[in-house]
């Protein structure tokens, strides 16, 4: 007999972990379409032509292949396999499975060009998979919800990433977190002040790692890509920045008054303060970090990312600025700015911090139990009557003890049981149970409806 398994890096979700995941979408749905934003689904995969290239070799290493159906390996040959993967994969696999939503959602824009509406806001909240080492908090496969705006420039958007940031966190009930924030024209003015441009790259990969391996280690790996030691003291002050947020852009207004894309770097993040300031959007969560390079690809503006402050854990948040992520599909000079919140991390966190309310995990408003087949008959008009005014309900199926009835409505966290037995068919009052409190009284069919709603 063959014992059942899953792939490493995936998961079953039973009705509990279920009803806790919907609790974090919900809020982050809410929040999207408060804020204007449409939605939005793709396919699972695309064709490969337009996943690679998009991420880097090191993401296009993680992308999930599919192989053509069929006999497959028809159009290969002896000589294939000996010129290696990059001559055979595109002979047996054409499609993919998506690794993000950001470049799905650029080729569905292209291929929409003339019925979108710009700016076009979208969110959208679907599953994605990377064929990466399974860890903590690190899935093969897991859910992304992401915003984003294209067709405009406008910093509003950037800022509105924050608030919706701060209204999804609260809502949620988490409040340890920090918000960074971080320009990439700034670090491209970084390698202009160092003198390094052409080794800019080199540059902005060993700062996005100083988190992990600390400054001593990122000062050696740029000695061995060939920087100086006057390149590094440049570096180096701008990596140890500190002070308020307002503070480290007058920093950095004098260490990049020579540079044209420092300067509009730093003109972008005072406008985006600016703009929380005006809307009273509380910032204090938000700090400007000169390390943070994710997205080296494609980012051209903002970067954010969100990281728990008391949980080990990796960013549960984060995206930026693009100018031109559509240019690759025939669609040039169309800016937008988008971020993901990552569900499987966040809801990891608030397991840890125990942040799921009780009420979260209630699906079923009220069970009706009964004690016979007449009760039981009696019972389906009373469940038909609950539905009709919607309300969620359900009728235990079979006869069964009251014990095991009540056993099963509170392993299903539903509140109220309505019991049913022959007095309370002959005086069309029925017995209503609070299941947390013990409570019980009579009332009518009328007086519950009214009562539960």
């Amino acid at each position: 007999m063959q014992k059942p398994s899953l792939p490493k890096g995936t998961r079953d979700f039973g009705p509990e972990q279920m009803a806790r995941r919907n609790h974090i979408f919900d809020k982050i749905k809410t929040t999207f379409q408060k804020y204007g934003f449409q939605p939005l689904e793709t396919p699972s995969m695309e064709n490969l032509s337009v996943l690679t290239g998009k991420y880097g070799d090191e993401g296009d290493q993680l992308l999930f292949k599919i192989l053509n159906s069929g006999e497959f390996l028809k159009k290969t040959s002896v000589s294939d396999y000996e010129s290696g993967e990059k001559v055979v994969l595109p002979k047996i696999a054409e499609k993919g499975l998506r690794y993000d939503l950001t470049v799905p959602f650029a080729r569905y824009v292209v291929m929409n060009r003339h019925s979108v509406n710009l700016p076009f806001k979208r969110y959208q909240i679907q599953p994605v998979w990377r064929a990466d080492r399974p860890q903590k908090g690190r899935y093969r496969e897991f859910y992304q919800c992401d915003a984003d705006v294209v067709g405009t420039d406008s910093l509003i958007c950037e800022a509105e990433i924050i608030m919706m940031m701060t209204e999804v966190f609260s809502k949620l009930g988490l409040d340890s977190y920090e918000i960074k924030i971080n320009n990439r024209k700034l670090l491209s003015a970084l390698a202009e002040l160092t003198g390094t441009k052409e080794k800019e790259s080199d540059l902005l990969v060993a700062i996005d790692k100083l988190d992990k391996i600390g400054m001593e280690k990122v000062l050696e790996e740029l000695k061995s890509k060939g920087f100086s030691d006057d390149s590094l003291e440049k570096i180096l002050p701008v990596l140890q920045l500190s002070g308020s947020n307002d503070d480290k852009i007058l920093t950095l207004e004098k260490l990049f008054e020579s540079s044209e894309s420092g300067k509009r770097g730093v003109e972008e993040l005072k406008e985006i303060f600016e703009i929380l300031r005006i809307t009273n959007t509380p910032s204090d969560k938000v700090v400007l970090d000169l390390t943070l390079a994710r997205g080296l690809s494609y980012y051209t503006g903002a970067i954010f990312e969100v990281k728990p402050l008391n949980v080990k854990m990796g960013s549960i948040s984060g995206g930026g600025r693009y100018d031109d992520l559509t240019g690759v599909f025939g669609m040039p000079d169309l800016s937008g700015v988008g971020f993901s919140f990552g569900v499987d991390r966040i809801y990891d966190v608030m397991e840890e911090l125990d942040l799921f309310p009780d009420e979260g995990l209630k699906t079923i408003d009220v069970m009706v139990a009964h004690f016979d087949q007449e009760s039981l008959k009696y019972g389906l008009g009373v469940l038909a009557q609950l539905r009709r005014n919607g309300i969620s309900a359900e009728i235990y199926p079979d006869l069964a003890k009251p014990k095991k009835q009540f056993s099963y409505a509170n392993n299903k966290n539903i509140p109220n049981v309505i019991v049913i037995g022959s007095e309370e068919i002959k005086t069309g009052l029925l017995s209503l149970k609070n299941m947390k409190s013990g409570d019980q009284e009579s009332l009518s069919i009328e007086q519950i409806i009214d009562r539960i709603k």
